[in-house]
């Protein structure tokens, strides 16, 4: 098993190797990819990650694509909000 470490949480597996600035980004995006997310389906925090870009629910079973890390992309906000917007008005 991989050690952990205070300042860099799960990149800590990582030890000395490959500098500060790089274990920090990938502690991040390891903090968001691993955490649980709201279903779009049933609205319940239960989606969780299977493999790259593709999220499912462990309640409703919802299987959908998303982002490589997390299952709504900014990219993807933002053209619901101009479809809400163009269907709205």
């Amino acid at each position: 098993m991989g050690g952990r470490t205070k300042k860099v949480g799960p990149a800590g597996r990582f030890g000395p190797r490959y500098g500060l600035k790089i274990r920090n980004l990938v502690k991040k995006i390891e903090e968001v990819q691993k955490a649980r997310h709201v279903c779009p389906v049933c609205g319940s925090k239960a989606v969780k990650r299977i493999s790259t870009g593709i999220w499912k629910c462990t309640k409703c079973g919802a299987v959908f694509a998303g982002g490589a890390y997390v299952p709504r992309t900014i990219v993807k906000r933002e053209v619901d909000r101009i479809i809400a917007s163009k269907v709205g008005g």
